[in-house]
Order: C-alpha cells, then structure tokens, then sequence
C-alpha cells in the first residue's frame, strides 16, 4: 500500500507542474517566448512531472551510474551545480550589460561637451 505523504506530495507536485505548464503557454501566447523556448520549457515541466510520478525511475541513475543512495542526494547536487551556473551566467550578462552602458553614458557625454 503506498504511503499517503508521498501521495500528497506527488499529487502537489503534479498540480505544480500543471500550473507551470500553463504559465509557460500563457508567456508563449504573448510571445514573451519564442516556439524553441516554449517547446523545452513544456518539455521540462512534463519530465518534472513524469518524475513526480514515478520517483524510483531514476534509480537506475541515481543509484547504478552515480552511486548515491537515494534520489534527493542526485537533485540536491544537481541544483547546486545549476546554482552556480546561472550565478556565473547572471554575472556575465551583468558584466556586459555594464559594458554597454558606459559606452552608451561616454558617448552622450562626449556629445553634450
């Protein structure tokens, strides 16, 4: 017989990843995405739920190719990673979004002098 918590948290789980699917179609609708965009993220969203549902489909992975004994250890390790990459993604587009703007600010002051 299945435990009732985990049936409460795949069922909240599956809720979130309806809604999500919904806002991203809603973003696609006003074209904040473009078809490519809209397409991975409702792709992702239904792997998010497809593991949601079926949590020991990742055993194969989780425990024979990377040898860690449970599945939140593989997500927590993978959401560090994914952390730190869009840190260093955020910080690069700020870098040159920086770039751009002293341009921008030089150029008007040298046109004002």
């Amino acid at each position: 017989m299945a435990d009732p918590k985990i049936l409460g948290i795949q069922l909240l789980g599956l809720l979130f990843g309806l809604f999500m699917i919904y806002l991203t179609f809603l973003h696609r609708k006003r074209k904040d995405y473009t078809k490519k965009e809209g397409f991975i993220w409702i792709i992702m969203w239904i792997g998010f739920i497809f593991v949601t549902l079926f949590p020991n489909s990742l055993d194969f992975l989780v425990k024979r190719t990377f040898g860690l004994k449970r599945p939140l250890d593989f997500f927590i390790i993978i959401g560090f990673l994914f952390m730190v990459f869009i840190s260093f993604y955020t910080y690069s587009i700020v870098r040159k979004n920086q770039k751009k703007l002293e341009e921008i600010v030089r150029k008007i002051a040298l046109e004002k002098k």
